[in-house]
């Protein structure tokens, strides 16, 4: 197991420690490279970088001062165990994002899989991803998306 640090981007080269995760499994760290946003604490974070280091996984962000958290609470899965996303309906001037469907996924592979695809299917529907999320504060990830237009 292997060190995760959160590390905020600035200008000049100074990269102070936010966040930090001793004994981290690749298989959450790989979960956490394919987000573009981290929420925690109340506050969001764009990704702008990931590396690899020596024993240590960094994820470089910055706050996202056009990004505010939402008031959903945590996801319901109704006694199911696994991990959960949920599909929200991503709306550019939105004030909320409609939530279509919660999937709780049985492993992290899988979870892998939903976070890095394009497009995922709802409500008879394709959605097409804009950005995806890990909330810790609602301990879940957040896939954004449009739905497709079927005539292009």
């Amino acid at each position: 197991m292997a060190r995760l640090e959160y590390r905020l981007y600035q200008e000049g080269g100074e990269f102070p420690l936010l966040y930090y995760y001793d004994r981290m499994g690749r298989e959450e760290s790989a979960l956490r490279f394919a987000c573009d946003y981290f929420v925690k604490e109340g506050v969001v974070y764009e990704k702008t970088s990931c590396a690899v280091e020596d024993s240590c996984y960094v994820i470089y962000v910055k706050q996202a001062n056009d990004e505010r958290t939402m008031p959903w609470g945590s996801p319901r899965t109704n006694g199911l165990h696994g991990l959960t996303l949920e599909l929200r309906e991503y709306k550019k001037f939105g004030a909320d994002y409609r939530l279509v469907h919660t999937f709780v996924l049985p492993d992290s592979l899988e979870a892998m899989l939903y976070l890095q695809a394009n497009y995922l299917y709802a409500e008879g529907k394709e959605w097409y991803k804009t950005s995806v999320e890990i909330d810790e504060d609602r301990e879940t990830f957040v896939y954004y998306a449009v739905e497709s237009d079927p005539y292009q």
